[in-house]
């Protein structure tokens, strides 16, 4: 990559509290949120421009003049190119609604998995895979359907009212008390800030929040780099709906901890 002295974003980590504005405006992934800071982590993906430093409400984001990675517009643009085409392939049907959330009675709202003092058996005869889960086992909590954030449907009626979750796709697999700990009497929703095309995710979460009156949101997000920019995602989209809903957000760690 070749280095020249050119104009790139300063991001003063003093004043800098994390909200994560710089990240959706700036260009993609040029800004992640690190140990809660926000950090240029890719420089050819900054065109030094200043799009994002308007967007600071701490007035953290200034430009200056160093020794840089040349910008690379035509990464750029392939970058971006690539997460709308993942999104538009994985969004279907057009409507970005999942069809199982539409059959039957509840709008995609799930009915009780617990079969008290029974074995529960579930299979996949394609996959010749049948397991038993013993009684006493922990259940599963999932009470809606579908929880990816690009499949919502926004008139779902479960949204009213509801404690939502809004967690990183990894969290669910690093621990197994994520279904009673953090699913259990909220209504989920997941997504990665890394793969997710964020005006989309931000848009739809935006239009749930705007069209319901929702009692909380909790953000669970991977203590990884790429998942620390959920929360910001959640906060923009609150902001586009107008909404003031508390947020508490919760790191989990690779090996299932929560975060102190």
């Amino acid at each position: 990559m070749k280095v020249a002295k050119r104009k790139i974003i300063k991001i003063d980590e003093d004043l800098c509290d994390g909200c994560g504005n710089c990240v959706l405006t700036g260009p993609e992934n040029a800004i992640e949120i690190i140990d809660g800071k926000a950090r240029v982590v890719k420089e050819s993906f900054c065109d030094g421009l200043g799009a994002c430093i308007g967007e600071c409400p701490q007035g953290a984001l200034s430009i200056e003049e160093r020794e840089a990675e040349e910008f690379d517009e035509q990464a750029v643009k392939a970058a971006v190119e690539s997460a709308k085409l993942a999104h538009e392939a994985e969004d279907e049907p057009q409507s970005g609604d999942c069809p199982v959330a539409l059959r039957g009675t509840g709008m995609g709202r799930l009915g009780s998995s617990k079969l008290s003092g029974r074995r529960r058996r579930t299979s996949s005869p394609s996959a010749g895979i049948e397991v038993e889960t013993a009684p006493g086992a922990a259940q599963p909590e999932l009470s809606n359907w579908p929880i990816q954030m690009r499949l919502a449907h926004v008139d779902a009626p479960y949204y009213d009212g509801a404690r939502l979750l809004i967690a990183g796709d990894c969290t669910a697999f690093a621990s197994p008390a994520v279904h009673q700990d953090f699913i259990k009497g909220r209504i989920t929703l997941i997504g990665c800030p890394k793969l997710d095309e964020r005006d989309s995710f931000v848009e739809k979460l935006a239009a749930i929040l705007k069209a319901h009156d929702v009692e909380d949101i909790t953000v669970l997000e991977m203590e990884v780099p790429c998942c620390s920019n959920l929360e910001a995602f959640v906060r923009q989209a609150l902001k586009m709906a107008g909404k003031d809903v508390p947020v508490k957000s919760v790191i989990l760690g690779i090996e299932g901890e929560v975060q102190g």
